[in-house]
This record gives C-alpha cells, sequence and structure tokens, in this order.
C-alpha cells in the first residue's frame, strides 16, 4: 500500500466525528473558509505525527547539549544528521527541493534558511535559529529554536525572548473554532507593541503528512480570517520577528538564505501543534 492508498484507508476506517463535520457545515453557511476533510489528521495519523515530532524534539535536544561558540554551523548539521540516522529517520530538509544539508542555521541577520556551512563559525554574541523537520515512517515533525552564543548583547537577548513571547501568544490564539487570522492578528499586536516588525512573506503552514501543507498561517493578519481552526489538523506556528523593518531579500548566489533588508537582526522560534476539542497540544518544540 502507496501512501496515497494509506492515507485514503484513514479516511474510511477512521471518519470525523459527525459533531465536527456539524459544526463545520455551520462554519461553511456562515461564509467561513473550512479546511478540506483532508487537512483534518485521523487518530492513526495523529500517532505517527507525534512520534515523528518526538524525534524531531530530540533533534534540538540534543543541538541544545552541544552547541557552543566555536564550532561551525557544519558541526550542527552533522549533529542533526547523527542524531536523527540513530533513531531511523530522514532529514527531511535534506534535497527538498534542491536544499543542500539537513537543517537550517540562520544567524543574527538571516530571517531563514540559512545553509551550514564548514566556514560559517559561531562567535560570542551570535544568536542563531536552528530548524529542523525529521520525517519518520512517512510522517513529519517541525520545530525551531533559538540559541544565544555567550554573552550577547541586551537588544539581542530581549530580541529573541520577545519572539518566543510571540509563539506563546500565537499558541494561546490557536484555540478550535478560531481562525488561522486569529493567531497572526495576536502576534503582530504585540511584536509591534514592542518595537519589532514581523516578516510577512513566509509564515506557518500545515504539516504532517507533507512537509508543507494548507493553510498558510500568516504571522501578520486579520482576526477573524482564514481558515477555520477545526479539531485535527495539524500546523506549525513560527513568528519571524524582526528587530528593523519587516522586508526581507533571498540570497542572490544560493537561492534559499533570507536576509533582513536592512540587516538588522531576526529570530524565529517554531512549535507544531495538534488543535484539539479543547484548545492545542505541542507536539514538537
Amino acid at each position: 500500500m502507496n501512501a496515497e492508498e494509506q492515507k485514503l484507508s484513514y479516511f474510511k476506517t477512521e471518519p470525523i466525528p459527525d459533531h465536527i463535520l456539524e459544526r463545520m457545515a455551520e462554519c461553511k453557511k456562515k461564509g467561513m473558509i473550512v479546511p478540506d476533510e483532508t487537512l483534518i489528521k485521523r487518530p492513526s495519523q495523529i500517532e505517527g505525527i507525534r512520534e515523528a515530532s518526538r524525534i524531531n524534539t530530540g533533534v534540538l535536544d540534543e543541538v541544545a547539549s552541544r552547541i557552543q561558540v566555536g564550532m561551525t554551523t557544519q558541526d550542527i548539521d552533522d549533529i542533526v544528521v547523527e542524531y536523527t540516522h540513530a533513531h531511523n529517520a530522514i532529514c527531511a530538509p535534506y534535497k527538498f527541493e534542491g536544499f543542500p544539508k539537513s537543517v537550517c542555521t540562520s544567524v543574527n541577520n538571516e530571517v531563514c534558511h540559512g545553509i551550514p556551512a564548514k566556514h560559517r563559525k559561531l562567535h560570542e554574541g551570535d544568536i542563531i535559529n536552528v530548524d529542523a523537520t525529521t520525517i519518520f515512517n512517512s510522517y513529519y515533525g517541525d520545530a525551531s529554536r533559538m540559541f544565544m552564543m555567550g554573552a550577547v548583547s541586551d537588544k539581542r537577548r530581549k530580541l529573541v525572548e520577545e519572539t518566543k513571547k510571540c509563539l506563546e501568544i500565537g499558541l494561546a490564539a490557536a484555540q478550535p473554532w478560531n481562525t488561522v487570522g486569529d493567531i497572526g492578528a495576536a502576534i503582530v499586536k504585540y511584536a509591534h507593541s514592542k518595537g519589532y516588525s514581523v516578516v510577512r512573506e513566509l509564515g506557518g503552514h500545515g504539516v504532517g503528512v507533507d512537509f508543507h501543507e494548507d493553510p498558510f498561517v500568516a504571522h501578520d493578519a486579520k482576526a477573524h480570517t482564514g481558515m477555520v481552526l477545526v479539531p485535527g489538523m495539524v500546523i506549525t506556528i513560527e513568528p519571524m520577528i524582526n528587530a528593523g523593518r519587516a522586508a526581507v531579500v533571498i540570497d542572490p548566489y544560493n537561492g534559499w538564505t533570507i536576509y533582513t533588508r536592512d540587516n538588522s537582526d531576526s529570530a524565529q522560534w517554531e512549535h507544531t501543534i495538534l488543535i484539539t476539542e479543547t484548545g492545542n497540544e505541542i507536539l514538537s518544540y
């Protein structure tokens, strides 16, 4: 049985509960955007995603235990590969649409998709985002963390801490029957109150069966807009917060790394979460 046949079998043997379908129908009558039923994960799928997410969290725990000033971003990639393979899993970024490495390492003014390299050393005072995605038994877990290298400036420390607060605020807004827009509205309000900007071109996404699924989770959005968050959906929340302006540029040489246009610092934290009937469950962090 291939992956598509397996997915269809889940839909037949693990149907969406009637009360969820009825609530979705009510939302649709009100003109709200409801997810396709394939975006609502079934119990067996959720268990698979949960296991992949557990390994992915372990990847970041391993990085956290070993990262230090003086190592290179390639050293981080090596750690990720070693841990992932030891757990019979796959590094999802490797060769994804041509990405050359197994993890993203974004330092200081790099917003995301930084490519590990032997020549890129971590220096005292740097901040770095390590973004890992793991495939296990065809399921995906996705998360990223910020690390502060040695004694960082108060400005950088505050950016890292307030970006984590943005994630926490987004998590609080990710409640069943709210909308995706409620997440972004809560994040951008807080970020702006602290004098920061929110990257608009990139955001969170559905995840679990594929690397990137619908919906797109904007971190700068209007409340009560976008897709309804239905129990069973699995998404990432991953605000990218800039110390300066929101504008970003892509590296013209590698075609991957995103930088702040004004060269200001940027930070990001990411969790994979499951929308439940009572709130949400953090799967990978």
